[in-house]
């Protein structure tokens, strides 16, 4: 029987927004090896939830090969692949505290570790930054995260907020839905780029422009109204076209 004939429609619809997050990481080039994971919940009081299978690349990923795990890391639905131990520790943790969360996405990209290692983290440099920093949780590195002790202590930093900088390690977002944390992905991913571009100019003729406190103010007061509406309706479904045209595989 096929995976999809084992699962309910609902939990079949977020296998495909899944798999299709996984196949979008990939096109946008921000994987690392097999490493590094997307998570979403699955609909019902089990607190189940749909993670990748341990050594597959981003690019294979299907939405029949995702693996249902609980909050203690067992494995529900076995799709014949391991789950990453590290990856389970952060993404549990954010999903036990936070029941909005209905996706979670961590990222290892060379922008995002490096703002999230400068002390100062991402600065209000430019409109994409100013929309982010009022969701922008942080919290400090503690190792490769195989530690279950470190769940509270990153529960506590991320509170309310639905993106955050880890430090010395990478970036995290999370949202109603795939869409919505993938959106919050790419403009925080984004927001990070421009900065690591921005301060590589830097010179003794090349100095900042800064934009006035009032001007980051109302952005940042824009960035908190949330991007559901956006990711959902104009966003998410152009990203599922490309798919459509570059890899409709991810469907299976």
């Amino acid at each position: 029987m096929s995976v999809r004939d084992r699962v309910s429609p609902e939990e079949w619809q977020i296998r495909l927004d899944l798999a299709a997050a996984y196949r979008l990481v990939a096109d946008f080039g921000w994987t690392d090896l097999v490493f590094t994971h997307i998570s979403a919940r699955v609909p019902g009081p089990e607190h189940h939830f749909l993670i990748n299978p341990y050594g597959m690349l981003f690019e294979e990923i299907t939405a029949s090969s995702l693996v249902k795990i609980d909050l203690h890391a067992n494995i529900v639905l076995d799709t014949g692949y391991p789950v990453n131990p590290a990856g389970f520790t952060i993404h549990s943790a954010v999903h036990e505290a936070r029941e909005d969360a209905k996706a979670v996405l961590h990222l290892h990209t060379p922008d995002g570790t490096a703002v999230s290692t400068l002390r100062q983290g991402l600065l209000p440099l430019n409109q994409t930054a100013q929309l982010v920093i009022g969701e922008l949780a942080y919290h400090d590195y503690e190792g490769v995260a195989f530690d279950h002790a470190e769940k509270p202590r990153l529960q506590r930093d991320l509170g309310q907020k639905n993106a955050m900088l880890l430090r010395n390690h990478g970036t995290l977002t999370l949202g109603e839905n795939v869409a919505s944390a993938f959106t919050r992905m790419y403009f925080l991913e984004r927001a990070c780029t421009m900065q690591v571009r921005t301060l590589s100019q830097l010179g003794p003729d090349r100095q900042l422009h800064e934009a006035e406190p009032a001007v980051i103010e109302k952005n940042v007061a824009i960035g908190a109204s949330g991007v559901s509406a956006a990711s959902q309706f104009l966003v998410w479904p152009a990203l599922l076209r490309r798919l459509e045209r570059v890899c409709p595989d991810y469907k299976s």
